[in-house]
């Protein structure tokens, strides 16, 4: 391998089970570590294992981090570590059980936060997989660069089954020891088995591997070879143990029994260390895989028999029938024990068709090493550096130009009872119904609508009242939140940023709305509403109820009730600001979350209204510092989810929410009214054009064909799912950039225009 590409891998992360856990992945991820970091010393290789208990494993010092499968936090703090380790490559080990979620789906969860390119090695491909292992196998295609399979048949599956492009999958055989070539009666003393003829079985213990079948041709094979003996080497499954102990084993052993062949037959019990487990595979004379399913696609047993050169006899699994076509071994039907004798007497009676077969095993298994396995793993993984695309800020820039509002995708979410939340792509998901988050942004972007829309703008915006006015539950003074789509509420309550939305839209109706009917029910309602606002605990609830509050007091104001929050929940939000505040966290609170523009927007419209120089100069503060922690390259970077409570840590790129470029977009061109820095203007153009691809990906997030709206950028993808809150979002953006144009003079031009022309 030419040295020179090697040494761009700088650093693997290899997912997958470790020992002292018991099972073939923990096994494969020990032995391909071992092998990636002996050919290629100059790069490092972390493990991070998955744990199947509470109390983990007593992992060596290789392991850097372990993930509890079903805890699905345990997914993104590794993914965080991961990218804190600067890895180039992530190396996953797939099978389906190993992973929590419904058929792995945590996995998932980990692969959408990482930012390097990402192997993973398939040791499951089903020809029929359910629903949601179809899936899991779909998006894992979709994130990895490659995919590597150990048999030409998981090959065909995944082009067959699931369409993957030939170019997207590798085929590596099962890595083995590179041991010499010696006979087996050698190796037999050390195990007191001088003087027998050996055939052998190992790997865990379950009823899945066929050992009965062995057991039961036995008889036949003692009657016919009085020295045979057949050893069944491996501990009981781990899984099976915890269930019904060792029930399994001991009906093996009561069959033997039974059949008269106990003498001839051996159970080794427990888990052999890598070189005693060679030690055995040496001292065999021919290996057996009676194994009862045909959809096997690997089987590291078998390999590791093929790479000591041992003649082999197993049902057609596909990893046998596959691997056993070169004359290396004699297949069986499944479950024919009679088959399994008659192939057994016909090799011991041939010695030399025995010993040529194991020579031709043993001159396979020098291409299947675990060298030559490293080798190519590192080929690949070099090929996926090499590939990747320049993921942040791409010369080739994308037209930035402002998109005029519409309401094509708002509409494709909207029915008679309100706007539902969730798409499949762009298709309404009704399995998630309606909240009165969205319905409430929707009735505010509605007054903000015009041109040629105006008219269907104002029949939607009672569409929405209407849902907001039955989510109002004046007996508790809260509002619902969530409804099913067979319109009952799944609440009687719901949180309090739903009810500091549902005032801000309240009060933006009341004072925005073209209808003078909308106008006076916003009214009514905020009336009722209002007072209950003083009871509201968390920061968001109170900014965005400041916002309704300060929407109102622009037609009304006099209004003694909207002046009275703005003056409570603004002196909370500057207080809160002090206790939390410090040289370094200029901010609200120890974290960062969502919609974060709209807590110093809030301090600044309260501010204003009571006069007080001192909570503007706050908001403007925090305004600030949150618009330098959102800001890479001279583009807009929206603090990703990721952030979500990391404590006075600075934010983690993704996933990137539409939410809170149309907060940044709003709170900068107040800033800009207030302060009339034409700086402010240039931060809300820079969080706008987010949305039309100057982001970190170069991709665009509005689907400017309909005005829709992906529901976030990942590390390497945008979601193509195009939500309620993403449509709003994006739609309100493009309403403040139609404003800004308006404004602007006749012969302007946005400070975007200018700066891509």
């Amino acid at each position: 391998m030419n040295a020179e590409r090697i040494e761009t891998v700088r650093r693997v992360a290899l997912i997958g089970n470790h020992p002292p856990r018991l099972c073939g992945i923990a096994t494969f991820t020990c032995d391909l570590y071992s092998a990636l970091s002996r050919r290629f010393p100059q790069a490092a290789f972390d493990i991070y294992a998955m744990n199947d208990r509470p109390e983990g494993y007593d992992y060596p010092s290789d392991v850097v981090c372990t993930v509890a499968q079903n805890e699905l936090s345990d997914y993104v703090a590794a993914a965080h570590r991961i990218n804190e380790s600067a890895a180039d490559i992530v190396c996953v080990q797939h099978e389906y059980g190993i992973f929590g979620g419904s058929a792995g789906a945590y996995l998932l969860k980990l692969l959408d936060r990482v930012q390097a390119p990402v192997v993973v090695t398939l040791h499951t491909v089903l020809e029929q997989p359910n629903a949601d292992q179809r899936a899991v196998i779909e998006a894992l295609v979709r994130r990895a660069a490659k995919l590597v399979v150990m048999a030409e048949k998981g090959r065909e599956i995944l082009m067959r089954v699931h369409g993957v492009a030939a170019d997207r999958i590798a085929v590596i055989p099962h890595g083995v020891p590179d041991r010499p070539f010696i006979d087996p009666d050698t190796m037999k003393p050390q195990f007191d088995r001088a003087g027998r003829r050996v055939l052998l079985t190992f790997g865990l213990l379950s009823p899945n591997k066929g050992i009965e079948t062995m057991i039961r041709a036995m008889p036949a094979i003692v009657a016919a070879h009085p020295d045979v003996l057949y050893v069944v080497l491996g501990a009981t499954h781990p899984h099976l143990v915890a269930r019904e102990g060792e029930a399994y084993r001991d009906g093996l052993i009561a069959l033997a029994e039974e059949l008269g062949v106990a003498d001839h037959v051996r159970f080794v019990d427990g888990f052999a260390a890598q070189d005693r487990l060679l030690d055995h595979i040496a001292a065999a004379d021919i290996y057996v895989t009676p194994y009862l399913n045909e959809a096997q696609i690997t089987s590291g047993t078998l390999a590791y028999a093929i790479g000591l050169g041992k003649p082999v006899v197993s049902t057609p699994y596909w990893h046998a029938a596959e691997l056993l076509a070169d004359g290396v071994g004699e297949l069986v039907p499944f479950g024919e024990a009679r088959g399994f004798a008659e192939r057994i007497i016909a090799l011991l009676d041939d010695p030399e068709r025995m010993s040529a077969m194991r020579e031709r095993a043993y001159a396979i298994g020098r291409s299947m090493t675990w060298e030559r396995a490293a080798e190519t793993y590192m080929r690949i993984f070099q090929d996926a550096l090499l590939a990747r695309p320049a993921r942040l800020f791409r010369s080739d820039r994308p037209a930035l130009k402002p998109q005029a509002p519409r309401l094509d995708a708002i509409e494709r979410l909207t029915d008679s009872c309100g706007m539902m939340q969730h798409s499949i792509f762009s298709v309404p998901d009704r399995n998630h119904g309606y909240c009165v988050d969205d319905n409430a942004r929707a009735l505010m972007l509605m007054h903000r609508i015009g041109g040629s829309d105006t008219r269907r703008a104002d029949e939607l915006a009672t569409v929405y009242a209407s849902f907001v006015q039955f989510a109002w539950n004046g007996q508790r003074g809260r509002f619902r939140n969530f409804m099913g789509y067979d319109r009952q509420w799944l609440e009687d309550e719901g949180s309090e940023d739903s009810f500091g939305r549902s005032l801000w839209c309240i009060g933006a109706t009341a004072a925005e709305a073209r209808r003078h009917d909308l106008r006076r029910w916003g009214l009514h309602l905020f009336d009722q509403v209002a007072p209950h606002a003083l009871e509201l605990a968390y920061q968001r609830s109170w900014a965005f109820a400041i916002l309704g509050a300060d929407a109102l007091l622009d037609a009304y104001p006099s209004h003694g009730v909207a002046r009275q929050l703005i003056a409570d929940l603004g002196r909370r939000l500057a207080a809160r600001l002090r206790g939390t505040r410090r040289t370094d966290w200029r901010w609200f609170e120890p974290t960062l979350g969502y919609d974060n523009a709209r807590l110093p927007e809030a301090l600044i419209r309260a501010g204003r209204r009571l006069a007080d120089p001192e909570m503007i100069a706050d908001g403007f503060d925090t305004l600030d510092w949150l618009d330098a922690i959102q800001t890479s390259e001279g583009r807009f970077r929206a603090v990703g989810t990721d952030s979500f409570g990391r404590p006075f840590q600075a934010p983690l790129p993704f996933d990137q929410q539409p939410l809170e470029a149309w907060a940044t977009v709003d709170a900068a061109l107040f800033a800009e009214k207030v302060s009339g820095d034409p700086r402010w203007r240039e931060v809300a153009i820079r969080a706008h054009t987010w949305y039309l691809g100057a982001n970190d990906l170069s991709l665009p997030i509005a689907s400017t064909d309909d005005g829709g709206c992906f529901d976030g950028l990942m590390s390497d993808r945008v979601n193509l799912n195009q939500g309620a809150e993403s449509v709003l979002a994006y739609q309100f953006a493009c309403c403040a950039m139609a404003s800004l144009q308006e404004k602007a003079s006749a012969g302007g031009r946005l400070a975007s225009e200018a700066a891509t022309s």
